[in-house]
């Protein structure tokens, strides 16, 4: 029996952005994104089905284009960046549609699942052959540790719970 060549695919970073958006105040949305991250896909088919996905995010490198907030979000309020400098997400299935995984913030794992639009490959005018993937999904980031609550004097919730990932992923295959 033949077996399947694994395919080994590095993330092109200059089109690639690991984002999200948060309910503040809620009435209004941010969003961020992170500067520094990697990942990587490991496949045997065009289709990526059961691909392998990893991907770490170094929270250090939050922006959220406000700088106070940003150093809150890298205190020990929420990410605590000095002692969990990585969120890291390995991939368990990927059905074409639908990415589970488990991702570590703070060094507490838990299951996720994120839906994907695969947008297809490509070869660009270098030669290069390219695959890219948007993923969305949405996570309680009280089950990360990222704990930190207040609330208004009129009793709004200053950071909502929920928090959604808006993530576009460009990679080469190697």
């Amino acid at each position: 029996m033949e077996t399947a060549v694994k395919t080994k695919w590095n993330l092109d970073t200059t089109h690639s952005e690991i984002g999200f958006k948060v309910k503040h105040m809620m009435i209004s949305t941010v969003t961020g994104h992170f500067e520094d991250f990697e990942a990587t896909v490991i496949t045997d088919s065009e289709d990526f089905i059961n691909a392998d996905f990893e991907f770490q995010t170094f929270v250090g490198s939050i922006n959220t284009k406000n700088r106070d907030r940003d150093n809150h979000l890298r205190s020990n309020d929420f990410f605590n960046a000095e002692a969990h400098p990585e969120m890291k997400f390995r991939s368990t299935s990927f059905d074409g549609e639908k990415l589970t995984g488990d991702l570590t913030i703070r060094d507490i794992t838990k299951s996720i699942e994120l839906d994907v639009d695969f947008n297809g490959i490509v070869v660009d005018p270098y030669s290069q052959t390219k695959a890219g993937f948007e993923i969305t999904g949405t996570i309680n980031r009280k089950d990360f540790g990222l704990a930190w609550s207040a609330v208004t004097e009129a009793g709004r919730v200053v950071v909502a719970e929920q928090v959604k990932l808006v993530i576009d992923l460009q990679f080469v295959q190697e």
